[in-house]
């Protein structure tokens, strides 16, 4: 790890109070808030560093110009309110408010950890208006904020940072209609028009065709301009401020990875072979020191120009555990972080799909702009007939994939498992109603990876489909059942079928012996004190973490790796758990409506401990948040020993 340092806010300040053209000091905060935003990053081993750099320059007009936040305070009810919808930018975002004296430098340091800074924006941040991160919302919060507003005659405008790609999801569209009939001129939304999107470019997803006139027809005042322009973007907020009673929209064009040369769009895209490689991710130590160079060198020379001193550096403390970092899905940025294995589930459920595509002719693959992150994209290069990519809009996937059913295909639908499974319940629902059959593929299911935070962790999915009829839920543990259950999804199973799937490494390498059968778990490890059912790699490897430790001190916790979430096999599961042991369930879901639930309909009247993630989600590195729900292996093995000798808890 290089050693690391972020500009102080000293030198930002000696910026915001120099002599000179106050475009080019605009312009300079911004790199400033780069090279902080890429730091953080660098620090927290993920991030979105694309978008972030893309937006940095309308960030920075806004805050340090534009709006009266950094005289009023964020505490003013007549305070003007900034937020972002898409929410990835939030790291350069962060290093604005780290400049403006909001967000302190060890809060900012400690980016996706916990105790520090939400992987995407988070209300219990000073000077984040809005939670986000599940894309689409946005607008109609500000919508909400502009009336309130309005309402009780309080001061202020509202603007909303929207992706190009965020679009797609429909609720924008009802939100910019709403907007336009309730008179909302005190409502701005600013594009970030950068053209592209997780690692493709927004025509090739979902083009959005001729925006500026869709937002006028839309009945909102519309403007252009170059993104990153600072006179352009002065003179756009002044006609804002001065126009009529209509919501106005600022479509900005600007550069995705603006600021450091190999990340900038087009070139990136170029060098990467037509995907974009800097979405998500933090950078290998050659390209970070590469970036940083360019913003450094720039930086430099724009101090010099001021005629200013040198910015002054602080460094920071190297993260304890490095190594065991593992936060969002990377875009190509970089090498995977060192883990305790190089085992992916969600690789093995790739490459058996493309398996599975050459025996079923009629098996059609659906992505929501996650191609890569979901391991689909060799299913899309290997059979481009049956591949549908529907952009950022679940709803209209899953509506898609329920057409395509009834006519005799059989879909099966990726994306992230919170945003899946909630946004498209209804059309689930629906779809499930029908008595047709979907294979609905949970990415990024459970707690961890826990950096990105709320938006992004999964702990609720279950719940919200187990009630369905025609549905049954699974959770492989590892790359070979992985395989086996989405080989029995696709040619056995007569119903839906919603397979969980972890999108990072394995703690560990489950070992599983015989064959998988429907509603039966298999037996990993052996004891005679208690049983704790598991599913999934990162809760069987601390349910056997435990188990390992309680037999240090004579205590035998079985364990069973049991990936049937809603159907178990009754006479399997009696002679499972025959004796009059506790029994126990570890859920990697909150401990309503998942596995634990499913056993108690099962052994009516048997006494059943579900240990499972209270409360919210934590944020942070996956021991930190493992140990924070007390679902670590040592916490856990502590839990059970008290259990077992009817000790509180």
């Amino acid at each position: 790890m290089p050693e690391l340092a972020f500009i102080s806010k000293a030198s930002i300040d000696a910026v915001r109070s120099a002599d000179g053209d106050a475009d080019a000091r605009l312009a300079l905060i911004a790199d400033v808030c780069r090279l902080n935003a890429l730091v953080a990053v660098k620090q927290a081993g993920s991030g979105h560093l694309g978008s972030s750099l893309s937006a940095l320059d309308i960030v920075i007009n806004l805050l340090y110009e534009q709006l009266n936040v950094a005289e009023l305070g964020f505490e003013s009810l007549d305070r003007d309110v900034f937020f972002s919808s898409k929410g990835h930018d939030v790291p350069g975002h962060y290093a604005a408010l780290y400049g403006l004296g909001v967000v302190p430098a060890e809060r900012l340091a400690r980016l996706r950890r916990l105790g520090g800074l939400d992987g995407h924006p988070d209300v219990g941040v000073p000077g984040i208006e809005a939670n986000s991160g599940s894309l689409g919302m946005g607008i109609s919060k500000g919508r909400g904020i502009a009336w309130g507003k309005r309402q009780a005659g309080r001061g202020g405008v509202v603007v909303v940072m929207t992706g190009d790609g965020e679009l797609q999801e429909g609720q924008n569209w009802e939100a910019l209609q709403a907007a336009a009939h309730d008179g909302l001129g005190g409502l701005w939304i600013v594009v970030d028009r950068n053209a592209l999107q997780s690692d493709k470019t927004t025509e090739e997803i979902l083009g959005l065709g001729d925006l500026a006139s869709k937002l006028r027809a839309f009945g909102w005042e519309l403007e252009t301009c170059d993104g990153h322009d600072h006179p352009a973007l002065r003179e756009v907020f002044g006609r804002f401020r001065a126009g009529d009673d209509r919501p106005k929209a600022l479509i900005a064009d600007t550069i995705k990875g603006r600021g450091v040369s190999f990340m900038e769009h087009p070139a990136a895209l170029v060098e990467g072979g037509g995907l974009y490689r800097w979405h998500a991710g933090a950078p290998g130590d050659e390209a970070f020191e590469q970036a940083r160079g360019e913003l450094a060198a720039r930086i430099a020379d724009g101090f010099a120009t001021l005629g200013l001193v040198a910015p002054a550096y602080e460094p920071l403390a190297p993260p304890a555990d490095v190594a065991r970092l593992e936060g969002e899905p990377e875009s190509g940025a970089g090498a995977r972080r060192p883990s305790v294995t190089d085992e992916y589930v969600v690789d093995a459920y790739g490459e058996e799909l493309v398996t599975l595509g050459a025996e079923h002719d009629h098996l059609v693959v659906l992505d929501a702009d996650l191609a890569s992150d979901c391991r689909v994209r060799g299913f899309e290069l290997a059979y481009p007939e049956r591949f549908l990519e529907c952009g950022i809009a679940e709803q209209d996937m899953v509506s898609a994939a329920a057409g395509l059913a009834r006519h005799g295909f059989l879909p099966v639908v990726n994306s992230f498992a919170s945003f899946l499974a909630s946004r498209a319940n209804e059309q689930i629902y629906n779809q499930a109603s029908e008595g047709t059959k979907v294979i609905y593929a949970l990415h990024y299911a459970g707690l961890i990876p826990a950096g990105p935070g709320k938006s992004h962790q999964s702990i609720r999915d279950i719940s919200l489909l187990a009630a369905l009829p025609n549905m049954t839920i699974v959770q492989p543990a590892n790359a070979e059942e992985t395989r086996a259950l989405l080989h029995w999804a696709v040619g056995e199973a007569e119903e839906s079928v919603a397979i969980r799937l972890a999108i990072g490494p394995s703690p560990r390498r489950i070992e599983l012996s015989g064959e998988l059968e429907p509603g039966r778990g298999r037996v990993l490890r052996d004891g005679h004190d208690a049983v704790l059912f598991a599913y999934g790699p990162v809760m069987l490897h601390e349910a056997l973490t435990a188990s390992e430790r309680l037999a240090e001190e004579g205590l035998a916790l079985a364990v069973v790796n049991l990936p049937w979430l809603t159907d178990v096999d009754a006479d399997w599961l009696s002679e499972t758990v025959a004796s009059s042991r506790p029994v126990l369930v570890l859920e990697d879901h909150s401990p309503v409506g998942a596995l634990g639930d499913t056993l108690r309909r099962a052994l009516d009247g048997r006494a059943i401990t579900v240990l499972g993630i209270e409360g919210w989600p934590a944020c942070g590195t996956p021991s930190e948040a493992l140990r924070q729900h007390g679902l670590d292996g040592a916490t856990l093995a502590g839990r059970v020993r008290s259990i077992v000798r009817g000790t509180p808890r």
